[in-house]
């Protein structure tokens, strides 16, 4: 493996790549950025808000949200530009009370809000078969969050679905248009993370297409004769953490008082209690896992040096969220043992090696790591 040369992410990360001088793409975009005429940006926003307005035949707007801080974020930045939204949330089958809380906070900021959950037999089955195919608990999630909103949009005539931060820029890519664009199917299979499946890949003897509605999106000629566009907010203002905390914990946000869930950050990746395993398993395919993302962001918005960072991963140590693999493994009906029995299938043999009964990744960021 080898590591950016500005942060500490590797080149085993997907979508990364490292320049002839050691710096990843997504260091060199993080840069790129701070060029960006962003006043101009926020008056192509206005545009966005005029043309909404303009075609609306119920809300202006629909807002994905969970609850947390970024889409606690999106919803204040819709209602403060005079949009009416409807926010639209998957219900997590691993909701927990700090994500009761905050989404119960959001709501009351104000916007109607539809709160959904897919059967949990459909669910659990989609999730354990996803994990078996893929190595991946999340899959049924980003089916649901990327589809759900396209399919309820479409239903209620609602001209534009609002994002917030789009991960696809992350590493450089190519621009939206400023009035929206369409999400449609291809867009969903190469950036939706779900290892390029649909909902008709998960149809089988057990569940039924009837069964999976939830995960059927609109077809792309629907979004077309319906008109709906959609927008990341991260085009229009600056992409921040930090930033969308201090807007989120101003409208009565509350991060987790335990410290962090997982990686850095204790507002993250806090309402659902599986959304740990999907990071965990980066361990095993990427040699990295969330704490490796977080930091990277925080050296690129300049509050972390590398060798601080490269400290803090130290210090931190295994990070196995062992409490929600056995959460998981009650909701799947599968033992601890089925579980790492299965996830082991997809350790990457780029990257891992098996010396004197142990598997440890040579030349890995931290020399001296207790390899467990």
């Amino acid at each position: 493996m080898r590591y950016c040369r500005a942060c500490v992410s590797p080149d085993s990360r997907p979508n990364l790549d490292l320049g002839p001088d050691g710096v990843c793409n997504a260091c060199v975009a993080a840069r790129e950025k701070r060029t960006i005429d962003w006043p101009s940006r926020r008056q192509a926003f206005q545009e966005v808000i005029r043309n909404a307005k303009a075609r609306a035949r119920t809300y202006d707007c629909l807002i994905p949200v969970s609850g947390g801080k970024d889409s606690t974020w999106q919803v204040v930045t819709c209602l403060e530009a005079g949009l009416r939204p409807l926010a639209v949330t998957w219900k997590s089958p691993a909701r927990n009370s700090i994500g009761a809380r905050n989404l119960a906070n959001l709501v009351r900021l104000g916007g109607d809000h539809l709160d959904f959950q897919i059967n949990l037999r459909g669910e659990k089955t989609v999730m354990l078969e996803a994990l078996r195919r893929h190595g991946s608990t999340a899959i049924p999630m980003h089916l649901a969050i990327f589809t759900l909103p396209l399919a309820l949009a479409c239903r209620f005539e609602i001209p534009l679905v609002v994002w917030g931060e789009n991960s696809a820029f992350e590493y450089g890519g190519s621009e939206d248009e400023r009035r929206g664009f369409r999400m449609d199917a291809a867009w969903i299979r190469k950036f939706g993370v779900t290892q390029g499946t649909t909902a008709a890949d998960w149809v089988s003897d057990r569940l039924t297409r009837e069964e999976l509605t939830p995960y059927f999106g609109p077809t792309d000629e629907e979004l077309a004769a319906k008109g709906v566009l959609a927008v990341f907010l991260g085009y229009y203002f600056p992409w921040d953490p930090a930033e969308s905390l201090r807007v989120a914990l101003a409208h009565g946000f509350q991060p987790r008082a335990e410290g962090p869930k997982t990686g850095y950050y204790d507002y993250a990746d806090i309402d659902d209690d599986f959304i740990s395993i999907h990071h965990y398993l980066k361990w095993y395919k990427f040699g990295i896992d969330r704490l490796f993302d977080n930091l990277s962001v925080e050296i690129r918005n300049g509050r972390m040096t590398r060798d601080e960072a490269v400290r803090i991963i130290r210090k931190r140590g295994d990070q196995t969220p062992h409490q929600d693999i056995d959460a998981f493994c009650r909701f799947a009906e599968i033992t601890r043992e089925q579980f790492f029995e299965t996830i082991e299938q997809f350790r990457n043999p780029k990257i891992w090696v098996r010396e004197n009964g142990r598997w440890t990744i040579p030349g890995f960021l931290i020399p001296d790591w207790s390899w467990a």
